[in-house]
């Protein structure tokens, strides 16, 4: 069993760097682009490298983006209702596994695990009101503006979304078609709202706003 973190001074830290620092030697988990990331019922991972997409399916095979992943972000199933509940591996990703008990037992990690909890909330209360957007395309704007939030990393000409969604990820998180996200990509590209660079990465330039 690991000890847990109470005999650690309390400071506020990052949350990968804190399990790096108590856990040297305890394995990470590689899964590669496009892995499904298999979950248990009292046990989270941490992502410590790498973006994980999260979604669920309707009765009818429809697929829904529920979240995106990154950096220190916490996922699994003993923070969810949703059932079924996937996680893939949206680039390659290290994972590391932490028991339920182990958060339980340790208040600093407990701390730590409830911050990066709460990014979590925040993203997922910004993809509830995309909904509220009546128009596709302002749903996709605002799709877009979220990302280069939580996956954007600026270069010369703008931030670029440092992970490829298709445009059928891109359809299932505002709910609508693959033709009809092409279609619009298509429109803000000649727009000059977004462009896409060598690799097929979206870019966003400097001041895009909804």
């Amino acid at each position: 069993m690991i000890q847990s973190f109470a005999s650690e001074a309390p400071h506020p830290s990052d949350l990968r760097q804190v399990l790096e620092q108590r856990y040297q030697g305890r394995n990470l988990h590689p899964y590669r682009s496009g892995q499904q990331i298999q979950m248990v019922a009292h046990e989270i991972w941490v992502v410590c490298r790498g973006v994980v997409l999260l979604s669920t399916l309707y009765p009818t095979g429809d697929e829904a983006l529920l979240g995106l992943v990154s950096s220190s972000m916490p996922f699994g199933l003993p923070f969810t209702y949703i059932n079924p509940y996937q996680a893939i591996a949206l680039t390659d990703v290290d994972l590391m596994a932490v028991s339920m008990t182990e958060i339980e037992q340790s208040p600093l990690l407990a701390q730590e695990i409830f911050r990066h909890l709460s990014r979590r909330l925040q993203q997922s209360e910004a993809f509830l009101a995309l909904a509220g957007c009546r128009r596709v395309e302002d749903r996709l704007r605002q799709l877009l503006i979220l990302l280069q939030h939580e996956v954007g990393q600026p270069v010369n000409t703008g931030m670029r979304l440092n992970v490829r969604l298709t445009h059928q990820h891109l359809a299932n998180a505002i709910g609508t078609t693959r033709v009809t996200i092409t279609r619009l990509l298509g429109q803000l590209r000649e727009e000059g709202w977004l462009t896409i660079d060598s690799t097929r990465h979206i870019i966003l330039p400097f001041g895009s706003s909804a």
